[in-house]
């Protein structure tokens, strides 16, 4: 039975790959398929019905609720001009060097992508910074590249993400936030090795593929302050983006209410108390619009958590599994490595997908401690947010920059293979 489990997974891949299905209407139909393979029953104990739909859909909801705070802090740093501020003073500073400008708009990607991943941190970073690094001479690729190797960055330290990790792998905050933080120095080398080998190998490319942001007070309305024209955020606004991250990382505060006073420190540093109100509940409910797929996904995915460990897909995979799965720390990592290509595209060590139930099986079997699990998973995941041309934060910041998705990859896909490669060593070292 084993063995046609795995058959209905690779099905369940062929399907997200050639987007017959969504990702999350597959995993749900794979959680259930593989339920009633494992000999669920239809109703009570380990059954389709209550285990695996009833209390799998709503078991990721920490997480839901923390990315709902992302999105909500995410959309207040982009109506309030916080994002467009500092990427402003960002290219201000960096004048017409491409490759100062380029490390700036690496550096303020990297602190929005703590607070929120995907396209909209992209577009926080991006819809300035793309074009003022292309103005610069920075070549097209390098700069679509450049904010999404600085999103890599701020990956490990985005809170959201922490409680995934330890909502679907079953380990304490600690513990999650203790890995993240082994893994962000190789993101933060291999970006910066990015911005610094990409812009002097490729030199300058002074091309005009962007509308230009129309200058303010074209309208012939003259402005009252330099602020008011540019629309500047207050400078103590900025600090917006590290609230959370001081909050949760530095006082070790949950990470929801860490997020939370992200988004009150974000309102009250720059709206007027009348209008408050108002821009609370505006900001709210466009960010549940930003939040929408992903929560869907991860109610599939919690779906699929709970449909791998029933008792009976855990005896019927555990042989197959333990059978490939190496032990030796240096097979251990030269096999993952390896691997790293099999989380593009939807593959199935995508942890936002099938990935997602491989690991669930890897901790129900006992064939790796949750611990490492939680490192593969990371490593795999840092490849997964840069160069995937399916990820929704590389599409955007490929064709806002006037190319193919396809050329992103292949020019990043090099260093976050290293990326992954120094996670999976850390990994092995220190939990195997």
């Amino acid at each position: 039975m084993g063995v046609v489990i795995l058959l209905v997974m690779a099905a369940g891949v062929a399907l997200m790959l050639t987007r017959k299905l969504p990702t999350a209407f597959a995993l749900a139909l794979l959680a259930v398929a593989i339920a009633f393979l494992a000999g669920a029953p239809f109703t009570g104990k380990n059954s389709v019905l209550d285990t695996v739909l009833q209390e799998g859909a709503p078991a990721l909801a920490a997480t839901m609720i923390a990315i709902i705070m992302g999105s909500w802090l995410g959309k207040l740093l982009d109506e309030t001009g916080i994002a467009g501020t500092l990427v402003r003073k960002i290219v201000e500073f960096g004048g017409d060097r491409p490759t100062v400008v380029a490390l700036g708009v690496l550096a303020v990607s990297a602190l929005v992508g703590t607070v929120t991943g995907s396209a909209p941190a992209a577009m926080l970073a991006g819809i300035i910074g793309i074009p003022a690094m292309i103005a610069v001479g920075v070549p097209k690729v390098t700069a679509a590249g450049t904010v999404l190797m600085g999103i890599a960055v701020g990956i490990p330290f985005e809170l959201p993400l922490w409680q995934f990790f330890s909502t679907a792998l079953e380990l304490p905050i600690p513990t999650v936030r203790g890995f993240m933080v082994k893994l962000f120095p190789f993101a933060l080398a291999a970006a910066l090795a990015f911005v610094l080998v990409e812009t002097r190998r490729r030199g300058t490319e002074h091309a005009w593929s962007l509308k230009a942001v129309d200058s303010p007070g074209s309208s012939g309305a003259k402005p009252r302050s330099r602020r008011a024209e540019l629309g500047d955020a207050p400078w103590y606004a900025l600090l917006a983006p590290a609230v959370p991250l001081v909050l949760a990382l530095g006082f070790e505060l949950a990470i929801i209410p860490s997020l939370l006073a992200g988004v009150l420190y974000a309102l009250v540093t720059t709206t007027r108390p009348g209008g408050m109100n108002k821009r609370l509940l505006r900001t709210l409910y466009g960010g549940f619009e930003v939040a929408a797929p992903p929560l869907v996904l991860f109610i599939s995915i919690g779906i699929l958590l709970a449909a791998v460990k029933l008792p009976g897909a855990v005896d019927a995979l555990e042989p197959l599994v333990k059978a490939v799965s190496p032990h030796n720390p240096v097979v251990f990592v030269l096999v993952f490595t390896l691997l790293v290509p099999l989380c593009l595209y939807r593959g199935p060590l995508n942890v936002f997908g099938l990935g997602a139930g491989i690991a669930g099986v890897l901790i129900a079997t006992g064939i790796y401690p949750a611990v490492a699990v939680l490192g593969m998973a990371t490593s795999y995941n840092q490849v997964f947010g840069v160069a995937d041309p399916t990820s929704t934060q590389t599409v955007w910041s490929a064709q806002y920059a006037g190319v193919s998705p396809q050329q992103v990859m292949v020019r990043t896909l090099p260093y976050v293979w290293a990326v992954a490669l120094g996670g999976l060593c850390v990994t092995a070292a220190t939990y195997l």
